[in-house]
C-alpha cells in the first residue's frame, strides 16, 4: 500500500480488535485499559508517532473528536530476527517513545491500533520461521501497549511471498484465539478490479486457514484510481471477489468489508479531495462496511504553497485544506459528530499548477540510477532505483516515480 507509506512508514492492512466489545479491559505492562467501541478502531486514521514529522494527537482529539489512532508500523529489525520494531529500528521492548504518545492519547479518553507491516522494511512474516513464532512477535506488541486492536498491512512486496503470507495469516488467527475480544481486519491493495492477483491469493490463503477477520480492506490509490467513483467502483467489485471466495452473501460481505484510502496527493499524483472522502464515507455507511480509514494523520495539513508545487508529501496533503480536516470523516464513520467551530482561516483555492519543462526523454537502452529523471509521455519521472528498459509508469511498483505533467 503505497510507496509513500513505505517511508512513510501506507497497503494490506489487518485490524485486531473486540466485535462488540464496548467496555473490554485488557491488562498490560502499561497497566489496564478500558476498550473504545469497535466503530472507533475501524475508523482510526494512520499516524506514524516516531517519523515524518508527527502531529501532536491531543491537538487533533481536540479539534476534531478524534478518539482512535493507528499507530505505524511495526517491522521486524533491519539487521535481521524475528522481534518486534517500529520502523525496523527501535526495539518495542524498550520503547517509551511511543509508549508516552499512547499515554497521552489515552490520557484523553483515546486508545490506539498498532499497524504492522507496510510497504517498506522487512515484516516479521518474513523473518520469522512459522505462524507461531510470528504470532508470539506481535502478541509482545499487545501485552506491551495493552491493545483492543492490532493492524497487519499486507501488500507489496511481501505479499509476493507465499511462506510470508501464510505466517501472516497464521498468526492473525492465533492472536484472534488467544486475545478474546481482539479486532482482526486485514487491509491489502486497491485495483479497479478490487484487489489484484496476490491480493486474491491472500484470500485464499485466509480462506485456507479458516481464518475470518472483522473486515478485509482494500487501499484504492497509486493504481491509476481518479477520484470517489473509481475507489466505490473498486469497492463493489472487491465485495463480489468477498463474495465469490468466502460464499457470503451481499450484505455479509459488506460487513466484512473496508476502506483504506489516501488523502489529498497519492504517490502517483491522484488527487483525492475531502468531496471525495464525502463521497465514499456516503457509500461505506450507506452500505454498512466495517471500516474507513486513511494514510494518513502526518499528512491532515497544508503545504505551502498548497499543491506543494505537484508534488507528494509526508507531511502535508498536497491540497486545500483546514488542518485535520481529514480526520474529520473518520469522525463521522465511528458516528460522533466533530466540533462545528469555525475556520479561522478559510482554504485557499488549489491553484493550477504550471506544467514543468520536460527532462531528457526516457531511453529503454540507457541504465538509469536513483534520482535521475527523465521523461515519458508528457509527464517528468526519477528513478527510485537502478532501472534498464523498464517503462515509466508501467507498473505502480515500478522504479519510476510520477512528478507530474511537464
Amino acid at each position: 500500500m503505497r510507496s509513500l507509506r513505505a517511508c512513510l512508514g501506507a497497503a494490506a492492512a489487518v485490524t485486531l480488535a473486540a466485535a462488540g466489545a464496548t467496555a473490554l479491559v485488557a491488562n498490560s505492562a502499561s497497566g489496564a485499559t478500558t476498550a473504545l467501541g469497535n466503530r472507533w478502531y475501524a475508523a482510526a486514521p494512520y499516524l506514524m508517532p516516531l517519523d515524518n514529522d508527527p502531529p501532536d494527537p491531543a491537538a487533533i482529539m481536540d479539534a476534531t473528536g478524534l478518539k482512535a489512532f493507528q499507530l505505524a508500523f511495526v517491522l521486524a529489525p533491519n539487521g535481521g530476527g524475528c522481534s518486534p520494531t517500529w520502523d525496523g529500528t527501535a526495539p518495542v521492548s524498550s520503547d517509551t517513545a511511543v509508549q508516552s504518545v499512547i499515554n497521552t492519547i489515552r490520557a484523553k479518553g483515546g486508545d490506539v491500533s498498532v499497524s504492522i507491516g507496510g510497504y517498506g522494511g522487512t515484516k516479521l512474516g518474513q523473518a520469522c520461521s512459522d505462524p507461531a513464532s510470528t504470532a508470539a512477535a506481535y502478541q509482545q506488541v499487545i501485552t506491551k501497549y495493552g491493545l483492543h486492536a492490532i493492524d497487519f498491512d499486507l501488500e507489496e512486496p511481501e505479499y509476493e511471498n507465499t511462506a510470508a503470507i501464510h505466517n501472516e495469516i497464521g498468526a492473525a488467527k492465533i492472536l484472534q484465539q488467544n486475545n478474546p475480544g481482539l479486532y482482526v481486519s486485514v487491509t491489502t491493495a486497491g485495483t479497479a478490479d478490487g484487489t489484484g492477483w496476490f491480493g486474491k491469493q491472500m484470500l485464499l490463503e485466509a480462506k485456507s486457514q479458516g481464518f475470518t477477520p472483522n473486515n478485509f480492506s482494500i487501499m484504492p490509490f497509486d493504481g491509476g484510481f481518479n477520484g470517489a467513483a473509481s475507489q466505490t467502483s473498486a469497492l463493489t467489485n472487491f465485495n463480489s471477489i468477498l463474495q465469490s471466495t468466502f460464499g457470503w452473501d451481499q450484505a455479509t460481505a459488506y460487513a466484512h468489508e473496508g476502506f483504506s484510502g489516501m488523502n489529498g496527493r497519492s504517490d502517483t499524483g491522484e488527487i483525492f479531495t475531502q468531496a471525495d472522502f464525502q463521497t465514499v464515507l456516503d457509500y461505506a455507511t450507506s452500505h454498512h462496511m466495517d471500516r474507513f480509514t486513511f494514510w494518513s494523520l502526518n499528512r491532515d495539513r497544508q503545504c505551502n504553497p498548497p499543491d506543494n508545487g505537484g508534488r507528494t508529501s509526508g507531511t502535508c496533503s498536497s491540497v486545500a485544506q483546514n488542518p485535520w480536516a481529514f480526520a474529520a470523516y473518520s469522525v463521522k464513520f465511528a458516528g460522533a459528530t466533530p466540533p462545528s467551530t469555525p475556520p479561522t482561516t478559510p482554504p485557499a483555492p488549489t491553484p493550477t499548477p504550471t506544467p514543468a519543462s520536460c527532462k531528457t526523454a526516457w531511453s529503454p537502452s540507457t541504465a538509469y540510477t536513483a534520482g535521475n529523471e527523465v521523461s515519458y509521455g508528457k509527464h517528468n519521472w526519477k528513478a527510485k532505483w537502478w532501472t534498464q528498459n523498464e517503462v515509466p509508469g508501467a507498473s505502480q511498483w515500478g522504479p519510476w516515480q510520477d512528478e507530474g505533467a511537464c
